[in-house]
């Protein structure tokens, strides 16, 4: 009886810490909805913000993918309240009248992409970052810094580059035989693009030489969902079904290694913003948190109590999670699962320190500066939550300092206290 004892005070524990807390709703962006309007196809399989924080993105379904400058979008849910039902007349006007004098000043607008858009990507350019093209006398394209590009990956395997203010497709880039499921944009600003498909590979696109495809990646056995840069841009981590965790060397674009642990496809994945971490989200109820340079397995959240076995783990199960994004802040993790809850755990807790109530969840990510976290769902929907705010201690301000420039190898090397290395390499 001591351990049944046990087990309750745990579990009504964890009930307490789950329903508590609660995320203060900043807004909604609400799909307008015709009467006769296919329910399938609305997905909003995406969200996204640009680098520079200007622009808010996300695909409603039915081809479109609309953009609003996100610092007017903030203002009207201060001024209107939290809902707004976008107009797609007014979006298209604002279009066509991007060409003027107001060129590079962010205003709302919609892109029509064609097919069903599955992924987003922001993209900037750094003028000193060069093509790894050998000849680079002549490109049709000459991105300079004021640039934003938008990428996006459709149904039919193509992806499309556009200029986000002016809303003019820039490249067509054609080579998936499947649904491109992710996008991602190397940090550096290299304007190096990678693509996860649903043909079992990973693409690198140089935009600087034109769009040209510099490599193919195979390992995955089967669909490829998710991919992320690490921040230095010199690591790639790609997820999949069956199980599927790779990280990629991207200097020399071969397999670094495969984690092991998830007991289900794995869909999402988001490094921490000094490197040091890697977090993944996977059908069987779990989210991970593991030392990329090590392979270890630092953290465990789990979003079913108790944790499935692996033989349940791996089946179907009303709490897949969909999607997990790490904050800029380097100590908050959010995840999106199909218990309708959105889920904020801190790093060094193993329990939600705040949820919100979202149903039919899809996908989610973090602002610019991390203050909101932003969640699309089935119809088109987009809501969005202030996330924890916490002031980082000046340890941990000082750990993230070390490991943007230090590996865990080298970490460990360092001739200093044994709790100080377990500090630094994220173990206590």
């Amino acid at each position: 009886m001591p351990s049944l004892s046990g087990g309750l005070t745990c579990m009504i524990n964890f009930s307490a810490c789950l329903f508590q807390v609660r995320s203060r709703t900043i807004g909604e962006l609400l799909a307008p909805a015709a009467p006769f309007d296919k329910k399938c196809g609305r997905e909003n399989w995406t969200v996204a913000f640009a680098p520079d924080g200007s622009y808010f993105a996300w695909s409603q379904g039915h081809r479109t993918v609309k953009l609003v400058p996100w610092s007017q979008c903030l203002k009207n849910f201060l001024l209107h309240g939290t809902k707004n039902i976008t107009n797609s007349s007014s979006l298209r006007l604002s279009r066509q009248n991007s060409d003027g004098a107001q060129k590079n000043k962010p205003h709302e607008h919609i892109i029509d992409c064609g097919d069903i858009v599955w992924s987003l990507a922001f993209g900037s350019s750094v003028p000193e970052k060069q093509s790894r093209c050998v000849n680079i006398e002549w490109h049709r394209f000459r991105f300079g810094q004021d640039q934003l590009l938008l990428a996006t990956g459709l149904n039919n395997g193509r992806i499309k580059i556009w200029d986000v203010y002016t809303g003019k497709l820039l490249l067509n880039l054609v080579d998936h035989s499947e649904v491109v499921r992710d996008l991602t944009f190397a940090p550096d600003g290299s304007l190096i693009l990678v693509s996860a498909s649903r043909d079992k590979t990973l693409r690198v696109w140089d935009l600087k030489d034109d769009g040209n495809m510099m490599k193919v990646l195979r390992g995955h056995q089967n669909w490829v969902y998710s991919c992320a840069f690490s921040p230095d841009s010199s690591m790639l981590c790609s997820v999949g079904a069956s199980k599927a965790v790779f990280l990629w060397n991207m200097d020399k674009y071969t397999m670094i290694r495969k984690l092991e642990g998830h007991h289900h496809d794995v869909v999402a994945c988001d490094f921490s913003p000094d490197g040091a971490l890697l977090a993944t989200a996977s059908y069987d109820t779990r989210v991970y948190i593991w030392d990329p340079h090590t392979g270890d397995i630092l953290m465990e959240f789990g979003h079913l109590f108790p944790p499935p076995t692996p033989i349940f783990a791996g089946g179907a199960n009303d709490r897949w999670v969909r999607s997990v994004s790490f904050s800029h802040d380097g100590l908050h993790v959010a995840s999106l699962a199909d218990d309708k809850m959105v889920r904020f755990w801190r790093i060094d807790e193993d329990y939600p320190v705040q949820v919100a109530p979202l149903s039919n969840g899809l996908c989610c990510a973090f602002s610019t500066d991390g203050s909101v976290l932003a969640a699309g769902t089935h119809d088109g929907s987009v809501y969005f939550w202030a996330t924890p705010r916490q002031v980082p201690s000046l340890q941990h301000l000082c750990r993230m300092s070390i490991r943007r420039v230090m590996p865990t190898q080298e970490v460990q090397e360092l001739p200093v206290p044994s709790k100080v290395l377990e500090f630094l390499s994220y173990r206590i």
